[in-house]
């Protein structure tokens, strides 16, 4: 082989490497061991205190829940008492939201309306997580013909509008109260939690995990209720914040159409179907129920648009 074919070794390079004391990285680049790893939960619950829009929403929540709860702290008003003689008079130190035409103060309604529309939407909310929750749990888990029948039940119930089914509840009973309209709403607004349920927990039984327990002789109801289902649920608990808000709008629907609570019922819907006719007179019995309302229901959305950022690590913004 002639001399000028064989390739020639490239020269060797030297590396320098700096003094460690001028490079301060240890510091930086080393594990912390002395605390234990967060949990997902802890990693979350992290994150959302850090988050500006979980801060401000869980405080708006906040204040709404202590004016649910505590509504005579705000008014001293008695939101049924209508008195004629007072009606329609403008925001004053007696009343300060006005009165409305049947002579109530719309600053009492505001606040106690509160009570009543988180009430129901809250108790709906556990309904339906409960409802869709084990439904879906068990469809996803146990698979083969008992999904397929959940599959189906599911799309049935999915077909029929929540305030649709409720008027046709609302047409076989006559009138409703907060119990019958908790029911309703739990009845006919579990399907999507129960799917998402399914989705999340075909998932995770799919995990080492779990079929390492499987494998060390573990029950399927202890898998299923000790491995699965705590690391499923992340997503559901998503959704039902969403929901809750979602269930108060439908209570404040069903109000407005006349198929939910009785006139006697103080919430948000009722007090807004009343201020239809007096938008142009006295727009401000319609505005104030109506920012209530936009203003708790916004909260929950952003609680839980903050709570899916901090559970989900793909959808976090870097």
């Amino acid at each position: 082989m002639p001399s000028d074919a064989i390739p020639s070794r490239r020269p060797r390079s030297e590396h320098w490497v700096a003094p460690l004391e001028e490079t301060p990285l240890q510091a930086v680049d080393a594990a912390d061991t002395t605390t234990a790893p967060r949990s997902l939960w802890g990693d979350a619950l992290h994150n959302l205190i850090r988050n500006p829009i979980f801060v401000i929403s869980a405080l708006l929540i906040l204040f709404v829940l202590f004016v649910a709860a505590f509504p005579q702290v705000f008014t001293s008003q008695d939101p049924r008492f209508g008195d004629l003689s007072r009606a329609n008079q403008p925001p004053g130190s007696e009343h300060p939201f006005g009165t409305s035409r049947q002579g109530y103060d719309i600053m009492a309604r505001t606040f106690w309306g509160a009570r009543t529309s988180v009430v129901i939407g809250f108790f709906a909310m556990i309904g339906s997580t409960l409802i869709g929750g084990v439904i879906g749990a068990l469809a996803g888990y146990l698979g083969g013909w008992f999904d397929e029948v959940i599959s189906r039940v599911t799309d049935i119930f999915f077909a029929v509008p929540l305030i649709l089914g409720a008027i046709v509840v609302w047409t076989r009973l006559g009138e409703m109260n907060v119990v019958t309209v908790v029911l309703v709403l739990s009845v006919f607004g579990w399907t999507n939690i129960a799917r998402i349920m399914r989705g999340s927990v075909i998932s995770t039984k799919s995990q080492d995990f779990v079929t390492s327990s499987v494998a060390l002789g573990a029950s399927r109801s202890s898998v299923l209720l000790k491995h699965v289902i705590p690391n499923a649920i992340a997503p559901v608990i998503v959704t039902a914040t969403v929901n809750l808000g979602v269930f108060i709008v439908a209570e404040a629907t069903l109000s407005f159409l006349g198929v939910g609570l009785p006139t006697s019922s103080v919430s948000w819907g009722g007090d807004i179907s009343d201020a239809r006719d007096a938008l142009r007179t006295q727009p401000s019995m319609l505005f104030y129920p109506s920012v209530a309302l936009a203003i708790t229901v916004l909260s929950f959305i952003m609680l839980g648009d903050a709570v899916r950022d901090a559970l989900d690590p793909k959808a976090r913004k870097r």
